[in-house]
């Protein structure tokens, strides 16, 4: 079962829901016991100290989203990078398995551009087993060239391949490195109860005034989990490079 999380427009529809919520209980409980004017400085001081420490939240995690997608992209102009590499290194290869290790290579690129592309669950699980097989066809195929001609140059096509299969290892690694459920389960915390606590200081019951701070953050967490999801978000990885790289060898 996926997670709510890779969905950030349902993110924004339940925490705005929620905070509002929050907000409007918060104002409930104000009618039902009013806050005595003596304690209302001290009151601003713990709202004012919440709604501060929510926001130094959300930017920290904000931090931590740009900091997964620029990884992200890394990752992806490095496994370009390593592609490339060992196709040209194919020429260090005898010409049968030069050949082999070039159309397979052609092969692997359209996968990993789909890789990228893929949204659907059951095409990710497609993928991975696909990208599998692939990955021992095109190891098989240098190892058996380097096992019948073993020389100096023709370990550098081993090399190569080694940083292709390790490429896309810490692709998926960056892939699956999400910000933590606990640090999302916090931050939603602290979003509520700053909210009730907006609504208890508020000196009368205004529904319309209690829309703004929960909009507000529910758009932030919008924000945050729209970066921070790989697949499902506006704002995602695409293979550039990996395309560059398959329309120049095309």
């Amino acid at each position: 079962m996926e997670s709510a999380l890779n969905y950030p427009r349902m993110v924004m529809l339940i925490s705005f829901l929620v905070l509002w919520l929050a907000a409007w209980a918060g104002g409930r409980l104000q009618q039902w016991r009013r806050l005595d004017e003596d304690l209302r400085s001290d009151f601003n001081v713990v709202q004012g100290a919440t709604l501060t420490l929510l926001g130094l939240i959300i930017g920290f995690t904000f931090s931590m989203a740009i900091s997964r997608y620029d990884q992200r992209k890394i990752y992806e102009e490095a496994e370009a990078n390593a592609i490339g590499t060992e196709y040209a290194r194919a020429d260090l290869l005898p010409k049968t398995d030069a050949t082999r290790v070039r159309n397979l290579l052609r092969q692997y690129i359209d996968l990993r551009i789909d890789f990228y592309e893929a949204r659907d669950h059951a095409a990710q699980k497609n993928i991975s087993r696909d990208t599998t097989t692939l990955q021992n066809q095109l190891w098989q195929a240098v190892v058996h060239s380097v096992s019948t001609q073993s020389t100096p140059i023709t370990t550098l096509a081993v090399a190569g391949m080694n940083d292709v299969l390790n490429s896309q290892g810490y692709t998926q690694a960056a892939w699956w490195n999400r910000i933590p459920g606990s640090a999302w389960g916090l931050m939603f915390l602290i979003a509520i109860f700053a909210n009730m606590l907006l609504g208890y200081g508020a000196k009368r019951l205004q529904p319309s005034l209690f829309v703004i701070l929960p909009l507000i953050v529910s758009i932030s967490f919008f924000l945050i989990a729209d970066i921070d999801s790989s697949r499902q978000g506006i704002i995602r990885v695409h293979a550039q490079n990996i395309e560059s790289l398959r329309d120049s060898l095309h």
